[in-house]
């Protein structure tokens, strides 16, 4: 027996993708999360130059006190969105993780929010981050 794309074990594909809103929305995205509600690290000069996968930038954006039951409240909608996919023979879900620009809060969330999603059962994870490096 074959499978698909040579992803044995893996049933199920879950791409998290980071994008600035100032560059659009990605097309064919499944659910969206907006990042602007967090402070933004843009406006702090030592942390301007670094993105959202650096420790320092990642550290302020995750200190939020609204992020973790917001990254858990995410997580579950995901989990149950994953399993009504399966359900209706769908094997792919995008996950948008929007910002400003597309360098600091998606980045840092899309990166956690990856780590927190590939414990799940055959549960392929990716993540993408359209507009890193693009300003």
């Amino acid at each position: 027996l074959e499978t698909p794309f040579g992803d044995l074990g893996f049933d199920f594909h879950l791409t998290v993708e980071s994008f600035g809103f100032k560059y659009g929305v990605p097309v064919d995205v499944d659910m969206l999360l907006d990042m602007r509600f967090l402070p933004n690290p843009h406006w702090i000069p030592e942390l301007q130059p670094h993105t959202g996968r650096e420790k320092p930038v990642r550290d302020y954006v995750l200190a939020d006190e609204s992020i973790e039951e917001y990254l858990r409240s995410a997580v579950t909608m995901i989990r149950l969105a994953i399993h009504g996919y399966r359900r209706e023979g769908k094997r792919y879900m995008t996950i948008a993780v929007g910002c400003t620009g597309g360098k600091h809060r998606s980045v840092a969330v899309s990166e956690s929010l990856a780590g927190r999603l590939s414990g799940l059962d055959s549960v392929d994870v990716h993540v993408r981050h359209r507009d890193l490096g693009r300003e």
